[in-house]
């Protein structure tokens, strides 16, 4: 049972680590909480839905689709929204109140055009147990966890070892010294955002086949952005952590207390975390000096 549990709660943490990189990422360079990521990773779920159901593809094709349709819709979400806000040098809150008007609108978007029905993703992946170490793994769970861990992988590799992703890194300390040594912050922003939208992408995909695919589902990504600032916001290794520490702690609340306060005990963990470690896990606590 133990084993078990902690299994099927690694299984959503890494969902919950996906969309809290995405979080942090943004944070880390623009300074504000991007409200709006919710709504991508409902509507990567919606494509990757359409692209097996309507359209017959197979399971690698929904997921490549939702990551591009997210990633491009991602990047216009900046462009159109934040990217006017950048340039008069607006207060993260202006961003902030943009990004939830986003959210809103997209959300109601889809209510007028595709409705308020809830969709169930096929059963692309069986339902068929695997038998590992004598535990019970459910075939959707280990490929939740080894894709999460990939596409996060990746990111930290991206980010290490690419000439873009040592820019990011730069921008994330000090974006002006980053522009003055020559780097081109519209640019780095974009792909910052269609970063963000990838992994939007691929966790909507997941959400929907863990889950059921609807138009408030975006704000399930909450428990993202209470992994993100547990891990630290700004800080993509203690969104990783945070996101699977989460996961498994939910998990265990639910299997052995009640699911009923599941949510009830993230939000309480959320307080008692910032008031103890405002900075969250990894987070680092930057005083400015004149």
């Amino acid at each position: 049972m133990f084993i078990q549990t902690l299994v099927t709660g690694l299984a959503i943490g890494g969902i919950y680590a996906l969309m809290a990189v995405g979080y942090s990422l943004v944070f880390s360079v623009l300074n504000f909480s991007n409200f709006a990521y919710g709504s991508i990773i409902m509507l990567g779920a919606y494509a990757g839905y359409y692209i097996l159901t309507q359209m017959g593809q197979p399971l690698f094709v929904a997921v490549l689709a939702a990551i591009i349709g997210s990633a491009i819709l991602a990047y216009a979400n900046e462009k159109i929204a934040y990217s006017s806000l950048r340039r008069r040098n607006a207060s993260s809150l202006y961003f902030m109140i943009s990004a939830m008007g986003t959210a809103i609108f997209l959300e109601n978007l889809v209510y007028a055009t595709i409705g308020s029905r809830f969709y169930a993703f096929p059963e692309v992946l069986t339902r068929q147990n695997l038998n590992v170490l004598g535990t019970s793994l459910g075939i959707l769970d280990a490929f939740a966890i080894v894709f999460s861990s990939v596409a996060i992988y990746g990111l930290h590799w991206f980010l290490q070892n690419s000439k873009m992703g040592i820019a990011i890194r730069a921008a994330s300390y000090d974006m002006q010294v980053s522009q003055i040594n020559g780097v081109n912050i519209n640019r780095l922003i974009g792909l910052v955002f269609l970063l963000a939208g990838a992994l939007a992408g691929i966790s909507g995909v997941f959400l929907g086949m863990k889950y059921m695919v609807y138009p408030t589902m975006g704000w399930i990504t909450n428990k993202a952005y209470i992994a993100a600032v547990i891990g630290g916001l700004g800080s993509l290794p203690g969104a990783v952590v945070g996101g699977l520490l989460l996961g498994v702690l939910e998990t265990f609340v639910s299997a052995y207390i009640s699911s009923a306060i599941r949510d009830v005990f993230s939000f309480s963990l959320l307080v008692v975390l910032l008031l103890v470690m405002p900075s969250g896990l990894f987070g680092k606590y930057l005083e400015e000096k004149v």
